[in-house]
């Protein structure tokens, strides 16, 4: 038991250097480890109490520069969304779903890449991304990659858009948590685990913000289109 807790560690820390400086990506890595560790039924909620945490730290690290206007506009739609989502956590196939996301995720970057589609920076488009983020959120465990998505149209400096995109995830996973205390039998011992793995990632998140501080806004884009890409065809692969 004590070298599975280890493993979880160790990987919530490695798992919130790439989401402290891409804004997502830690569940990606996270969720099939815990999956082979603590099973496929307990998996999504542990994640979700670990990712509170990790969030809660990011947000920490900059909050200074939180756009909280377009964190409200998306939070609109991603809070209820969320809650209908941690509902049908436990009634569809969560592989279909995640295929689902990773497929949506190749195509908005290569459209972007090719300037096919272009995402406006407006309220509309805050609106919708917080819906479908939410909504996939709760299905899937996670929809970070969507979020990151919507908020990377607006340019943010890096910290600001680490900081904000977190704050929106950190009111998501709130949400879930109060779901799936209803829906999932969750034993202390896993929260338990969940709140050391959130420990962890806020020794990542540290890390990460040092390294993202010194780092032009155009680089930072197109390194989290790249890592945006990298997530598509794990979550296509995977399921």
């Amino acid at each position: 038991m004590m070298e599975i807790h280890i493993i979880l560690i160790l990987s919530s820390f490695i798992a919130a250097l790439i989401s402290g400086s891409a804004g997502f990506g830690g569940s990606l890595l996270l969720l099939p480890v815990l999956t082979l560790y603590v099973g496929a039924e307990i998996a999504v909620p542990v994640l979700t109490i670990a990712q509170l945490i990790g969030n809660l730290s990011r947000m920490a690290f900059g909050l200074k520069q939180i756009d909280w206007k377009k964190v409200a506009l998306f939070s609109i739609t991603a809070l209820p969304l969320s809650a209908l989502g941690a509902f049908g956590f436990s009634i569809l196939s969560k592989s279909t779903v995640t295929r689902g996301i990773g497929a949506v995720l190749i195509l908005l970057v290569i459209l972007k890449y090719y300037r096919i589609l272009k995402f406006k920076p407006n309220n509309k488009t805050l609106i919708f991304g917080g819906a479908i983020t939410g909504l996939l959120s709760g299905l899937a465990g996670s929809a970070g990659p969507i979020g990151a998505a919507v908020f990377l149209s607006f340019s943010l400096q890096p910290i600001a858009y680490i900081a904000s995109e977190a704050a929106t995830a950190t009111a998501i996973h709130i949400v879930k948590i109060v779901v799936y205390d209803k829906l999932v039998n969750v034993p202390p011992e896993a929260v338990n685990l969940g709140l050391l793995m959130g420990v962890a990632m806020i020794f990542g998140t540290y890390i990460a913000n040092q390294f993202i501080k010194h780092m032009k806004k155009e680089v930072f884009q197109k390194y989290v289109a790249i890592l945006l890409c990298i997530a598509g065809v794990y979550m296509l692969i995977a399921g």
